[in-house]
């Protein structure tokens, strides 16, 4: 008989303990980049972010994903034996080909079916609606989710002018991180529900071009490209009725939620990004500053956070809302 309802069993992260400041960054640039120098302080200015993690140089994004999964397995009591499904859900990957989530399973010991998820920042949350829907129909019992963001490796140094430091800043703010979530059956629903929308005719306001058909070769196309101003455009434009109509499904509102996850790009366009969407500000947990853009990461590092700090415990509700490129939007609503 399917199983109708989900829970979300654990959530852990992994930051990497190498730590680098934005000022650091900047002397790096200027070291790197002949006849340039950047603007002291504009990073931070743009962004808010102080500092960021970057992970060891002979890691990649399934050892980020596999550390996190390993702390999950070890808080939770977890044998790993009793893993159904292994989700590996990232921007991040090792490489093109095989799926990233066979090396993360490899590190695990796992013996269980495997795949990725990939959906730029929107990746983990469209992981937890799949491990949702898979757990419902009864095909499995406990899936985890494993996620490693690596997008230190794509970071821009050597800069020529002022134009191209501006579209290379994204990579200055994003940080390496690890994450992992146990999704398992449940007699009372944990994840109540999800909702997603997309606008993809913007999926050229932000890019890392490389590895793919349209550039497989080529340094040019393996820094991140962003938009800034078209980015907010297009989110704008989209608006919250994605978010309002998944609300009155659910039969929710924001004053119910005792803590609000939502993906941080910067400290300014949070606080933007809340009072466009009604989000209230006192709810959500600031990781950005201290963390950078965790990518995919961002939603589970909130959720730890805001377990942590005990503004959201066991029976409470927490939206978690997603913003991603390509451009894509969507939230789940869990009870813990």
């Amino acid at each position: 008989m399917p199983h109708t309802h989900a829970r979300l069993a654990g959530v852990t992260v992994h930051l990497p303990e190498a730590v680098r400041s934005t000022t650091e960054t900047e002397h790096r640039v200027a070291a790197s980049s002949a006849g340039f120098r950047p603007p002291p302080g504009l990073v931070h200015r743009l962004t808010g972010v102080e500092r960021l993690h970057t992970m060891p140089d002979d890691w990649q994004a399934s050892d980020l994903a596999a550390a996190a999964a390993r702390k999950l397995l070890a808080e939770t009591g977890t044998d790993p034996g009793s893993i159904d499904l292994l989700i590996f859900a990232a921007a991040s990957q090792d490489m093109i080909e095989p799926a990233t989530s066979h090396m993360v399973a490899d590190q695990l010991d796992l013996r269980c079916p495997v795949f990725d998820v990939k959906n730029a920042c929107n990746s983990v949350l469209n992981a937890l609606e799949t491990a949702h829907a898979l757990i419902a129909q009864g095909s499995y019992r406990r899936v985890l989710v494993a996620c490693g963001e690596s997008p230190s490796r794509a970071v821009r140094w050597s800069v020529p002018d002022l134009r191209t430091y501006l579209s290379a800043i994204p990579g200055y703010t994003m940080s390496d991180a690890g994450a992992a979530l146990l999704v398992e059956a449940s007699d009372e629903p944990g994840v109540l529900g999800s909702g997603f929308t997309a606008d993809s005719r913007s999926w050229s306001v932000g890019t890392l071009a490389s590895g793919g058909s349209a550039h497989p070769r080529g340094d040019e196309h393996t820094y991140f490209r962003l938009d800034g101003v078209g980015l907010r455009r297009a989110f704008e434009q989209l608006g919250p009725q994605i978010l309002d109509d998944t609300l009155e499904r659910l039969g929710v509102g924001w004053q119910d939620m005792a803590a609000i996850c939502v993906h941080q790009v910067s400290k300014p366009y949070l606080d933007q990004l809340a009072d466009r969407f009604g989000l209230p500000l006192d709810k959500i947990t600031v990781t950005v500053t201290e963390h950078g853009n965790t990518a995919a990461a961002s939603l589970p590092l909130q959720l730890v956070r805001a377990r942590e700090s005990g503004r959201a415990e066991v029976g409470d509700l927490v939206a978690l809302v997603g913003l991603a490129g390509g451009i894509s939007m969507g939230m789940s609503v869990i009870r813990l």
